[in-house]
């Protein structure tokens, strides 16, 4: 059995950004298994309210991730576009060639959550995958696609079926870590025999 650990991902989750910052300086040799989610999706179907909606929490969010930014020395600036759609670049992620994604997922959380882009308009995405080398015509036919449109449901359902609620999570072995704090407890799963 492959060890590895499945990342779950939205890239409107500033938590998920973090996480995926700190998953950069892990050694090379453990293996992160890219999940996508559609967060939004998961809210609905758990009858939750996201944190964005909610002004007390999220104006203690937005402290939060900035102090865990500084903590880290990452870059990071509060989106001030946030929330947005994500429904199009989480499609897109589903359909590029494996050689594009770890470009597309830096591009795209970088963008986001270090650059303040508004990354929902296409005016500013084409420029991105031009960056990742990824034709532009192919990925707006692609995300329109039935079959992709259904493929992100599918990712999102399954996720809420395994009891993901949120992003960042990570499953390891059948265990679930939720939050961006949880990684160094992922691993010391990942890394028993």
């Amino acid at each position: 059995m492959i060890k590895e650990i499945d990342f779950y991902f939205d890239f409107i989750s500033p938590y998920a950004y973090l996480a995926y910052k700190k998953i950069q300086s892990l050694p090379k040799d453990i293996r992160i298994n890219y999940m996508p989610i559609l967060l939004g999706g998961l809210h609905n179907l758990e009858g939750i309210t996201a944190p964005a909606f909610i002004k007390p929490k999220l104006k203690h969010m937005i402290n939060d991730c900035l102090l865990i930014a500084k903590k880290n020395n990452f870059d990071f600036k509060w989106n001030s576009k946030f929330p947005l759609n994500s429904l199009n670049i989480m499609r897109g992620y589903l359909d590029i060639s494996s050689s594009n994604q770890a470009q597309y997922i830096k591009t795209m959380f970088d963008a986001y959550w270090k650059d303040d882009l508004d990354i929902s308009k296409e005016e500013i995405l084409i420029p991105l995958l031009e960056q990742c080398k990824i034709d532009k015509d192919i990925f707006f036919k692609t995300i329109n696609d039935p079959a992709i449109k259904e493929k992100l449901k599918n990712a999102t359902k399954n996720a809420h079926e395994k009891e993901v609620f949120g992003a960042p999570t990570f499953i390891v072995n059948n265990k679930i870590f939720w939050g961006q704090d949880r990684l160094e407890f992922a691993l010391e799963e990942y890394r028993k025999n």
